[in-house]
């Protein structure tokens, strides 16, 4: 798949997270909630080779991915210090229901608490 088509596929995780927005930061889509709190962003290429975005994440969430599968997950330059996770989208397979988890996590992670608590209790009822 190529680059174009895999970050389709995540724009669409991405922007079906109660309001989500996207627009540039530095060079790059990235999705915010509300236009404000950046739970992810994509890197095509943008700081080596590879195809990957980086993405909020749950205290020592990206430290435990890194040691289990460091072909998969990678801690990001400048945003890794704050617990963000690096995931490579040029592997093969691509688990893409992990990719939602992640995903899910990213925006929960920075999600305001009443907007988290209400996603939360939808996602009970459904």
């Amino acid at each position: 798949m190529d680059s174009g088509a895999l970050f389709e596929r995540l724009r669409g995780l991405c922007m079906s997270m109660p309001e989500a927005t996207e627009k540039p930061s530095h060079g790059e889509s990235a999705w915010f909630i509300r236009g404000k709190s950046m739970f992810a962003i994509s890197s095509d290429r943008h700081h080596d080779d590879r195809v990957a975005f980086w993405c909020a994440a749950p205290a020592g969430a990206a430290e435990a991915l890194v040691a289990r599968d460091g072909t998969r997950y990678f801690v990001p330059p400048y945003v890794g210090h704050r617990g963000w996770l690096g995931v490579y989208l040029d592997v093969d397979p691509v688990d893409w229901e992990e990719v939602e988890d992640l995903v899910t996590e990213a925006w929960r992670a920075v999600a305001p608490k009443r907007l988290r608590e209400s996603f939360d209790a939808e996602a009970e009822r459904a």
